[in-house]
């Protein structure tokens, strides 16, 4: 049995004294999974020291950090928050501020058996539980135990409260032992300071003073909308900017979450969506982007995976190399899912685990109709071999969806993958799409997992474009081009493999028919059965430009037929394909 090369004689350790926090986290995860390890692994006796050095300021860096409890976002902040940060969540009305901050007082009492305290200065108790209990949230439960106090007051009192020390508020926190407090929100502070014509910068500084004394992780929240920029005094005091945004998207509302400071760490910066959702409250979906690693740590593999079509793997230097990347390109009814359902039926054969993504047809209607040539889906999903998943094109959103593939993936293991088709995401976001499939692309290669991007051309004929046809061609490792070529009135199917990388591969235009079975390949010089068509039709070897919109006869014996004015070879056709 060999062994596998232990992880650790890989790490750089000047790199490792300098990592940032997040490259620490994934140092020290890779750690403890190999702790214990007896494996001779050549590290070297100084390295050692160093490890358990960089253990020690890992375990501190850890402990200093508090999970929000919200779904997704510790993820962005990389594993929490420092203890002791005050928070600020700004948005428009609507947002999830409130909700945010409820769930996390909730989570915080609980999971983390961490008492926490609600100012309101709009909302009175009863809608606070009301809203609460929407999200399966039983904050008067967590009231009754003592974990969880709602204090209604004025702006007034609260900074009168801090601007004279310690007073009942501070009482009350210390009393229960309070960890967090969430204060919404900051919008009647200042309102409040303008009635009066007050200072609200010397008020926001008594506020953050007042927190600091009290020795909580502090959530408060702020309207705001995109024409009013937040003071800069206010983006100075507060250690953790969170920023939501709602907008009216295809009639549908979009939420999405920023996180644009966080004193003490690093987190994941951009637009992350987020979703209000029954029985969870706020869950953030990290926006979709490539995860950073290290050169070393990109796998590669020499072991060849079937496409489920032997003559396209003899084209392809003996088929597709695991963890590759394939475009499969071609107008509707070329035969795009009917090859991914043969590469998946054939990577099943392998006893590999495989994932069709479909947002073109609904699961039933694929089924369907790849059981029409000899397929059978459903007892592949039956056995746990094949997973389905398929999301409406009209909800389709990309964090959402990113997270969603990949959660399934890992937790099942999945080997290969089809995306069925790529176009789609265009309807999502037309903007994002390039960096969308980047993110995939290289998620899949990470984990080696074999893909097929199946991507519909809309060129009936021929591929003159490729560069700006094929979106993200540049980011795959072949590409597989599938397209009708008219000669006379026939409608002949040819297929053309351009790129594959890190292989001799056939640069040729072959023909092929759908059957029974699939995608089958004719022979690159023998003319199709012939029948009592009244049209020449010759093997694909007698054209040249096939792949164009003007595929030119390449046939000795038709020339000299017309050139002397004898009769024609005789009329042939392709044979009858199976319905799809």
């Amino acid at each position: 049995m060999s062994q596998k090369p232990c992880v650790i004689a890989k790490l750089d350790s000047a790199a490792l004294v300098r990592a940032r926090v997040w490259v620490i986290g994934i140092a020290w995860r890779a750690y403890q999974s190999l702790k214990g390890c007896q494996q001779p692994c050549g590290v070297t006796a100084r390295l050692c020291p160093l490890l358990n050095k960089a253990t020690l300021r890992i375990r501190h860096h850890l402990d200093t950090l508090i999970n929000t409890g919200i779904a997704g976002l510790d993820e962005i902040f990389l594993g929490g928050i420092p203890r002791h940060n005050n928070l600020i969540v700004e948005g428009p009305p609507g947002s999830g501020k409130t909700t945010l901050g409820l769930g996390f007082i909730h989570a915080g009492a609980a999971q983390y058996g961490e008492p926490g305290v609600i100012v309101s200065f709009e909302l009175d108790s009863a809608k606070l539980l009301r809203d609460a209990a929407g999200f399966d949230w039983d904050l008067q439960a967590q009231i009754d135990k003592g974990m969880v106090k709602i204090i209604q007051t004025s702006p007034a009192v609260l900074l009168s409260e801090f601007r004279n020390g310690d007073g009942a508020f501070a009482d009350a926190l210390r009393s229960m032992g309070a960890k967090r407090l969430l204060i919404d929100g900051l919008t009647p502070m200042r309102l409040y300071a303008e009635v009066h014509d007050l200072p609200f910068r010397e008020d926001v500084h008594l506020l953050i003073e007042g927190l600091n004394r009290l020795g909580v992780t502090t959530l408060v929240t702020a309207e705001r909308d995109e024409s009013m920029a937040t003071p800069a005094h206010e983006r100075f005091v507060f250690d953790t900017i969170i920023e939501l945004t709602r907008a009216e998207h295809k009639r549908r509302v979009e939420r999405r979450l920023t996180v644009t400071k966080s004193r003490g760490q690093d987190f994941i910066g951009g637009s992350h969506t987020m979703r209000i959702e029954a029985h969870q409250g706020v869950h953030v979906y990290r926006r979709a982007h490539s995860r950073p690693k290290a050169i070393d740590d990109q796998p590669t593999s020499d072991q060849r995976i079937s496409t489920g079509v032997p003559a396209i793997d003899g084209l392809m230097d003996g088929g597709l190399y695991e963890g590759s990347v394939t475009m499969v390109s071609g107008i509707s009814g070329t035969g795009k899912t009917v090859l991914s359902v043969q590469f998946l039926t054939a990577a099943v054969r392998q006893g590999r685990k495989t994932l069709l993504v479909t947002l073109d047809e609904h699961p039933r209607q694929l089924i369907r109709n790849a059981a029409s040539l000899g397929f059978d889906l459903e007892g592949m999903i039956a056995r746990g071999e094949l997973f389905l998943q398929y999301e409406s094109p009209l909800e389709l959103d990309l964090d959402v969806h990113f997270h969603s593939v990949t959660s399934l993936a890992e937790r099942e293991g999945i080997d290969c993958i089809v995306f069925d088709s790529v176009a789609v995401y265009e309807l999502s976001s037309r903007s994002e799409v390039a960096d969308y499939l980047y993110a995939l692309a290289t998620y899949c290669k990470n984990r080696l997992a074999t893909v097929f991007f199946n991507y519909e051309s809309p060129e009936l004929l021929g591929v003159s474009q490729i560069s700006e046809e094929l979106k993200g061609s540049h980011l795959v490792d072949n590409i597989i081009l599938l397209s009708y070529v008219e000669i006379s009135t026939v409608l002949r199917r040819a297929i053309a493999i351009p790129k594959v990388r890190g292989s001799r591969i056939h640069q040729v235009t072959r023909e092929y028919i759908i059957a029974a079975g699939g995608v089958a390949l004719l022979d690159e010089d023998t003319s199709p059965t012939a029948t009592a068509n009244a049209v020449p039709q010759l093997p694909f070897s007698a054209y040249s430009s096939l792949l164009s919109r003007s595929p030119t006869r390449q046939s000795p014996a038709i020339d000299v037929a017309v050139a002397q004015g004898d009769a024609l070879p005789p009329s042939v056709e392709l044979p009858v394909e199976d319905a799809p």
